[in-house]
């Protein structure tokens, strides 16, 4: 596969990460973590990438997304890191395999908002991803000079003690990558291009047809690669997952009988929901019961096969917050013994504190108490026309 110009095809794929990293609270290692990340074709350049701890999903593709998209001037601020990585941009085409995540509905409808098409890989034509295989493979050869590696093999790896070896944490094993990225890879003369990626990426934007475009609001394109759900507004509010959410503004919003809205949610973050306004807009709406504590999606599901292993009503809210709180106090007393509980302790402060930062500087929210949207037949104005959720923006030549 060939681009001609910037952005005209960007190639995504996941691997795990061929090193150990320790948690955050005693420094031990909890094993290996899963890379997703992005090649723009005509420039070899790196646009984005995202690691986390969890497997493949639709929030990884769409963190990954969001990363290459944006510039990321003030996320490099975020890690102390000064030199410039100015890829950003909506692409025109994102190709990807087969896997599951990618054929999610998340993936689809916002790739749909966003004017982004999407292509799938022939199946069992592997080569049809070249250029992010071998991406990957350079990647990870870099990475078996880190300590802590499990190399590509057993037989490479020898005698080599990568869990008494690893040091890492993720937000290290984040800025290496980043530097690794911006530094040699982008700076160091390709070999299929005869120039660096960098100058490639210049070039390559020079050629472009169209001018590139941005997103409107930077908030809302994570936020339209969330799952969603179809629920009913009731006097109760909103119930998802045996958890009900309240606002005091969704009186304005019930609906009528078989009638459903469109609500959002992060699976690593469950103390609030987005309901989706027939006007665009979101209303947050946060746990009717204050006093929960925020879990992620993958708690909850445990819990609820727990609580029906006892052979108890697992729609019991009470009871699933009771059993979250258990099985956090169990994992937390055996953090210092073993890696799956340090693992499972990581795993879950990571997605709380990436949901929360997420939230709290780029989540559109409307708090307005909005009176209730007249049907059809009883407007007389006349519609305003829709606008576009992305902007075009010069780039620098």
């Amino acid at each position: 596969m060939e681009a001609g110009f910037a952005l005209e095809v960007v190639q995504s794929d996941h691997t795990l990460v061929d090193v150990i990293v320790v948690d955050d609270l005693y420094r031990k290692p909890i094993g290996r973590p899963w890379l997703t990340v992005m090649i723009d074709i005509a420039s070899r350049t790196i646009p984005g990438f995202h690691l986390d701890l969890l497997a493949p999903s639709a929030v990884s593709v769409g963190m990954c997304m969001r990363h290459a998209v944006l510039p990321k001037d003030d996320w490099l601020a975020e890690r102390g890191l000064a030199a410039p990585w100015p890829n950003y941009g909506l692409m025109d085409r994102l190709h990807l395999d087969n896997a599951r995540e990618h054929h999610s509905e998340a993936l689809r409808r916002g790739c749909r908002t966003y004017s982004i098409e999407l292509e799938y890989r022939p199946i069992k034509r592997p080569h049809f991803g070249g250029h992010i295989e071998r991406l990957i493979g350079t990647m990870m050869g870099a990475v078996h000079l880190l300590p802590g590696t499990t190399f590509s093999n057993v037989l490479e790896k020898g005698e080599y003690d990568a869990d008494g070896r690893a040091c890492m944490t993720m937000a290290e094993l984040e800025a290496w990558l980043t530097a690794q990225i911006i530094g040699p890879y982008h700076a160091e003369r390709h070999r299929s291009l005869g120039i660096p990626p960098s100058l490639a990426w210049d070039e390559a934007i020079a050629r472009r047809p169209e001018l590139m475009r941005l997103p409107l609001d930077p908030g809302c394109f994570l936020f339209d690669f969330l799952p969603c759900a179809s629920r009913a507004v009731t006097p109760n509010g909103i119930e998802l997952f045996n958890t009900h959410y309240w606002d005091d503004a969704l009186p304005c919003w019930y609906t009528r009988h078989g009638q459903r809205m469109a609500v959002r949610w992060d699976p690593r973050d469950l103390s609030r929901v987005w309901l989706e306004l027939p006007d665009g807009d979101h209303l947050e709406v946060p746990y009717r019961d204050l006093r929960r504590p925020a879990i992620t999606r993958w708690e909850q599901r445990q819990a609820v096969q727990a609580i029906r292993a006892k052979g108890l009503d697992a729609r019991n809210e009470a009871l699933i917050f009771a059993a979250v709180e258990t099985q956090r106090a169990i994992i937390s007393e055996a953090a210092h013994k073993t890696k799956a509980a340090r693992l499972a302790l990581q795993r879950t402060r990571k997605a709380l504190s990436d949901a929360h930062r997420a939230r709290e500087s780029v989540f559109p929210v409307s708090t307005e108490k909005k009176p209730q949207e007249p049907l059809l037949e009883d407007k007389v104005t006349l519609q305003e026309p829709a606008r576009l959720p992305f902007v075009v923006e010069e780039m620098r030549r």
